[in-house]
């Protein structure tokens, strides 16, 4: 009776299994929908990075500059 219900549990995976991978790998939105994310996440990663360097560098370099205006006496 056991083998039976697991049997029958087995089936209806594998039912369940094949029927949503035929939804979502023959819908065409959904490809499209990941294509479009595989395609922009790391163009958008390498973006925000940039420009945190990018931020970093315009500070470290306005620092450089008020240093050179305002420089410290020597006491």
């Amino acid at each position: 009776m056991y083998y039976q219900s697991l049997f029958i549990d087995i089936i209806y995976f594998l039912l369940v299994k094949t029927t949503l991978l035929d939804m979502t790998i023959n819908n065409p939105i959904f490809i499209f929908t990941i294509i479009t994310v595989i395609w922009f996440i790391p163009g958008i990663i390498v973006r925000r990075f940039s420009e945190l360097k990018k931020i970093k560098k315009k500070e470290k370099s306005q620092s450089e500059a008020i240093k050179k205006l305002y420089p410290k006496s020597r006491e």
